[in-house]
């Protein structure tokens, strides 16, 4: 007579024969963080929290700042005091700042000549230097009431005779915004801006720590870490926001990394692969 395991039993040696196939599909991540201080050794960093996510933390972070609205630049250049061009030139660049090199470079010619608060600042910069060939102006404000006509006609023709000297020269623009500073609404914008930070800062960490985190290690006083029974996929191996100091060093990784079925991945944490310091905003 032919004797039949029961059910349990066939059940408890497919998952015995079955675990050790389906665990050795898994792989691990060995990875060695080391920061170099500016005139200093290559040190390792110890004791720091890393974590492994499914998707970078920066795009994480990203993705977050799409979904909470911004402050509508239009409506805010709108409440400005300042001339209707200015207002028309800042909407088109969507730009709020006048200072610095980013200004200067979105300034053209017929700019300056459109926007008052451009022309005004222009010739604050250019028309004081008696030793270049800057034009000079013909009339005096005081002159006006007495011939208004003479007046209007003197001034068309120094208008035209700026707008060919900066047409001609346009490095001329370069440091008019040293005149425009005190009407730079930016500080006003990147306050109203910032007011955003904290909220997107918040739910970036609550979802990478949550939707997002695979496992979370520390290294050890060698700068070494480990993540074992990972499965197969590409992964990203962060700091999130927190920056390992190490001297002057401040490093912050968010770095790829793919792992294969049963395979061992390791990767090298430098000053080299770190992320890069965030560029300015408008």
């Amino acid at each position: 007579m032919k004797r039949t395991l029961p059910f349990a039993a066939v059940l408890l040696v497919a998952m015995l024969y079955g675990a050790p196939r389906a665990l050795a599909q898994d792989g691990s991540i060995e990875f060695l963080a080391r920061a170099t201080p500016s005139g200093g050794l290559e040190e390792p960093v110890r004791g720091f929290p890393f974590y492994l996510l499914t998707k970078s933390f920066d795009d994480i972070t990203k993705e977050t700042d799409a979904a909470i609205p911004k402050p509508d630049m239009d409506a805010f250049i709108d409440k400005l005091d300042v001339s209707k061009e200015l207002k028309a030139w800042m909407k088109k660049n969507q730009w709020v700042t006048l200072t610095g090199e980013d200004f200067i470079h979105k300034v053209h010619p017929a700019d300056v000549m459109e926007v008052p608060e451009f022309y005004e600042a222009y010739l604050g910069r250019n028309s004081g230097d008696q030793s270049s060939d800057f034009p000079k102006a013909k009339f005096k404000a005081s002159e006006k009431a007495k011939d208004p006509a003479k007046y209007e006609r003197l001034e068309a023709e120094y208008k035209e005779a700026v707008r060919r000297y900066v047409e001609q020269n346009p490095e001329s623009i370069d440091g008019m915004d040293l005149d425009l500073a005190p009407k730079d609404p930016s500080p006003k914008w990147n306050d109203l801006a910032a007011k955003r930070a904290p909220e997107i800062h918040r739910r970036a960490l609550l979802a990478a720590q949550s939707k997002y985190l695979v496992a979370r290690t520390e290294t050890n006083l060698q700068g070494e870490g480990f993540f074992h029974g990972i499965p197969a996929g590409t992964y990203w191996l962060s700091t999130l926001d927190v920056s390992a100091d190490v001297g002057d060093a401040r490093l912050r990784w968010d770095l790829p990394i793919t792992v294969g079925p049963g395979a061992a991945a390791y990767v090298a944490l430098s000053n080299a692969n770190a992320v890069q310091p965030p560029s300015t905003s408008p």
